[in-house]
């Protein structure tokens, strides 16, 4: 959760904007809400290196903030940033050109990207005090380079930046989906936690101060909101610690109404996307910025499990139901997704989300109300979407004993399925192991520490055909690793 420089200002960001921005995140109530990072993209740096190939950053750009401090030192600002209480992230690319080489965005600068300086650049950005590191894939385009070989040698890097700074460096892939990052990136090179694009910018930049012809006419759009959604649906890769990345929000923005902005708050909230929100905060209305805060939704979306929803049911054409498992047994976070021009009325069939019988309770995010379960029929108006929460009994689930490291005999999914897996893990740190099915899944799953020979439980969404499962990879060589049952929830 938190707020990027890019839909705003694209590669005219520069000191000035960034603690403005700051500023505003730490003050107008969205760092109490648990947005913690201000990530400053492409723009920042303008592509030269001195004779040992280190970054020079523009002194113009980034001056001094405090008394002691040097012009051009990118330690100072996120110096600054970590004396708001926030924690500080920047941009690079995987090839040698970033993506200010385009003309969209503002001025044209080459080279800002890492290829051949892999180590150096990633020591350097924990070294100034960066917490969170996007690394995006204009020049690894560009170059026709393969983005599961260039991310699975950038891995590393971090991981030895990390371990020589002591500074966790949280790693998000800007791949654009044009490769199927959920395919490789859970797990790329047993990192615990990671983030990866799954389609292309929502929208080109909108930079208001640029006033030219370009930026002027950029409107928003709902479907490059729907349109940035349908592409990041990919359950069967997104478990706890791994996320499938919508892209930044436009909340706010030029054409965003507040239908639109339920819409956009409540698919990446019940997506457990990141809430990194692109607008520029000075500029947000009340209305917006207290859909951002709503502590409901932000809690449907920092679910543990943090899984994607399952579409269960669409009772008229482009009107949608979509269920989130929970870490709760019998939780579900439903999403009443209206995309048409028309108010819907739609009525919810509990056994469409696997419950068993009518639910106990049933909640109204939006308006914080509680609503009575014998009627759960809700209009929606056109260009919207209802939030709501529902808490019953899960059907009996389907129950498979591990073997060592196998699961067999587990009947095939005939749609995408919810699942629990018990395991245990006394090793001291997060587990990475890779999971894999006759059917073809193939992903990698983070498994918390657990305490002694207590059990863990985390979430998966099995697709369709899954079948038998086996889980394999170094984290077995330690002792108290172990994988113990798995639960399905036939939908």
């Amino acid at each position: 959760m938190g707020w990027n420089s890019w839909h705003s200002f694209a590669n005219v960001v520069n000191s000035r904007i960034i603690q403005q921005q700051a500023k505003a995140m730490a003050t107008n109530g969205m760092k109490e809400a648990g947005y913690e990072y201000v990530v400053i993209d492409e723009g920042w740096w303008l592509g030269e290196r001195d004779a040992a190939g280190n970054i020079i950053v523009d002194p113009k750009q980034w001056p001094a903030i405090k008394p002691g401090q040097r012009d051009g030192d990118m330690a100072t600002i996120a110096d600054y940033i970590h004396s708001l209480g926030l924690k500080a992230g920047i941009y690079t690319d995987a090839g040698r050109d970033g993506c200010s080489m385009y003309p969209d965005s503002g001025p044209k600068y080459m080279n800002t990207g890492s290829e051949g300086h892999y180590e150096q650049d990633f020591l350097q950005f924990s070294k100034w005090g960066f917490d969170y590191v996007k690394v995006d894939w204009c020049g690894g385009a560009k170059e026709n380079r393969s983005g599961a070989l260039q991310y699975a040698q950038v891995a590393p890097a971090i991981q030895r930046a990390e371990k020589i700074t002591g500074r966790p460096l949280f790693f998000s892939i800007c791949e654009w989906g044009s490769q199927n990052p959920w395919f490789w990136a859970p797990g790329v090179g047993d990192i615990e936690s990671t983030v990866w694009r799954t389609g292309g910018d929502i929208i080109p930049p909108v930079v208001e101060t640029l006033h030219d012809p370009e930026h002027d006419k950029r409107v928003i759009t709902l479907r490059n909101v729907l349109d940035s959604f349908d592409a990041g649906i990919h359950p069967e890769a997104q478990h706890t610690g791994y996320y499938n990345d919508l892209d930044m929000m436009v909340m706010g923005m030029r054409g965003m109404t507040d239908g639109m902005d339920r819409i956009h708050m409540g698919l990446w909230a019940i997506s457990s996307a990141p809430l990194m929100v692109g607008s520029d905060l000075t500029r947000l209305s009340q209305s917006t910025l207290s859909l951002l805060k709503n502590k409901e939704a932000i809690a449907i979306h920092n679910d543990p499990y943090g899984l994607q929803p399952i579409k269960v049911s669409e009772p008229s054409p482009g009107v949608q139901v979509w269920a989130k498992p929970m870490v709760v047994g019998g939780r579900r976070a439903v999403a009443i997704l209206n995309r048409t021009d028309n108010s819907a009325q739609v009525k919810i069939d509990w056994s469409r989300l696997g419950l068993d019988g009518t639910p106990k309770s049933l909640r109204d995010v939006w308006n914080g109300r509680d609503v009575a379960t014998a009627d759960a029929t809700f209009s929606v108006p056109a260009h919207d979407l209802a939030l709501l929460v529902v808490d019953g009994e899960d059907k009996r689930p389907a129950e498979y004993v591990a073997n060592r490291s196998d699961m067999t005999g587990i009947k095939a999914t005939s749609g995408p399925t919810f699942a629990r897996l018990e395991y245990a893990n006394a090793s001291g740190h997060v587990a990475v192991v890779r999971v894999k099915s006759t059917s073809g899944l193939s992903t990698s799953l983070a498994l918390p520490s657990t305490t002694g020979s207590d059990s863990g439980t985390v979430g998966l969404i099995l697709p369709h055909g899954t079948a038998d499962l086996s889980f394999e990879g170094a984290a077995f060589e330690a002792p108290g690793v172990a994988i113990r049952k798995l639960l399905v929830y036939f939908w």
